[in-house]
């Protein structure tokens, strides 16, 4: 069972990366960009002349590795884990290649109850490893399914406040996207190598019949669709990104982003498979930049 003292005063240290336009190609080229290589937009995110970022990398930057397995002092049931909600703060836009200093820590850990499992919220800082600049905030929520109770030895704090549901109404905007057959495999060579993305085998002995793709990988699809549709495809116009995973998505399959503009500068959206019928991301909100 998780201890709840030792995890809480978890930190990473500085984990310090180093990345190149070609990192900053392939993360764009994992989301399934430059699909149509006569599409000036898309070129943009993927050809190293006048090249952008998509903020959403800032996810897969300086990141502390499988330290929840390695860790196992803290007792956290690494095989029940499951990814359950991403956010993003950019506080200044990313460098298309730079050297980022990356420190992240555990901020909340709810228990849910016995046999209820836990959820644990992590948050990332991304600075520029010269300056000391802050340029952005993730915050990853972890559904540990085997960790529920703990409260009952010592600890727990209180449950984060519930993101808002999307509109009942019509979506804005409503774009389709397809996933690449083997968006997964170039995906991973962004930072996660976990063979569920990758291997068969692994797969079906976690009760998939295939590969799955990553759920940054479906949420980093949704920025890039945020993007698309409310930034006029300026990736720096895009300043936050929060949504719940809320079920697998795989290779082959079409996303479809709908998008509400609810005000001057935030949108709502949520991503559903189109061939199954699916929502595969929910209560997203995007905070933009003021035109």
């Amino acid at each position: 069972m998780i201890d709840y003292d030792k995890t809480k005063a978890w930190r990473s240290g500085e984990v310090r990366h180093t990345y190149t336009t070609r990192d900053t190609i392939l993360y764009a080229l994992g989301l399934g960009v430059g699909s149509d290589p006569m599409d000036e937009q898309q070129l943009r995110l993927v050809y190293e002349k006048d090249l952008a970022i998509l903020p959403t990398m800032a996810a897969v930057l300086a990141s502390p590795g499988s330290w929840m397995r390695d860790r196992t002092e803290l007792g956290i049931d690494f095989l029940k884990l499951v990814h359950g909600e991403q956010g993003l703060v950019i506080h200044q836009p990313l460098p298309v290649a730079g050297s980022l200093v990356g420190e992240s820590r555990v901020t909340h850990i709810v228990d849910k109850g016995e046999g209820k499992g836990a959820v644990m919220h992590v948050e990332k800082t991304l600075k520029d490893a010269q300056s000391g600049a802050l340029l952005a905030t993730t915050e990853q929520v972890l559904f540990l399914r085997g960790d529920g109770g703990f409260s009952q030895r010592r600890g727990g704090d209180a449950p984060a406040p519930a993101s808002p549901a999307v509109p009942e109404s019509a979506p804005d905007v409503v774009l389709e996207m397809p996933i690449r057959p083997e968006a997964a495999l170039i995906y991973r060579l962004s930072g996660d190598l976990n063979p569920l993305h990758a291997d068969p085998a692994v797969a079906g002995k976690a009760g998939f019949p295939r590969p799955i793709l990553h759920g940054l990988a479906t949420w980093g699809m949704a920025g890039r669709a945020v993007v698309q549709a409310f930034c006029g495809q300026q990736p720096s116009h895009l300043r936050a990104l929060r949504a719940r995973l809320t079920s697998p998505v795989y290779p082959g399959e079409t996303l479809v982003f709908d998008g509400w503009l609810r005000e001057p500068g935030e949108v709502a959206f949520r991503v559903r498979v189109k061939e199954r019928d699916v929502v595969v991301l929910n209560n997203g909100q995007a905070k933009l930049v003021a035109e």
